[in-house]
């Protein structure tokens, strides 16, 4: 049984004034920080693949980063190194494990908040 993170304090935070901001190309992450938890929204660009996108900052052959999310708007495809592709679509709760590529599908953005990832999402 995994122990759950106990909460101590009391906080409320905004997207906007984040405590970290990584913005590669077509890419914006914002990062809030709590005891305990870190907490991020992204938002990618239409036109947004990890492998063009996020692949020549981190140096990878593909995304190494485990995800649990939510997906706010837009749509993301997302292949995963054995071939398995699925659609993440607004209104989404999603898990993606290690090891695939993803892009935004169509000309919207593509927003989630992700409860997992956000402390290394798209760092060198």
């Amino acid at each position: 049984m995994t122990t759950p993170v106990t909460v101590t304090k009391f906080e409320v935070r905004s997207h906007n004034s984040p405590d970290e901001l990584r913005t590669p190309n077509k890419t914006r992450v914002e990062v809030v920080q709590f005891d305990g938890v870190t907490m991020g929204q992204f938002n990618f660009e239409p036109g947004w693949r990890w492998s063009e996108c996020i692949k020549p900052v981190v140096q990878t052959d593909h995304c190494q980063v485990s995800h649990v999310g939510y997906a706010v708007s837009g749509s993301l495809a997302v292949r995963m190194t054995d071939g398995t592709e699925k659609t993440i679509a607004a209104g989404e709760f999603y898990t993606i494990p290690p090891g695939h590529d993803a892009w935004v599908e169509g000309d919207q953005p593509y927003v989630s908040i992700e409860v997992m990832s956000a402390n290394v999402f798209a760092k060198p």
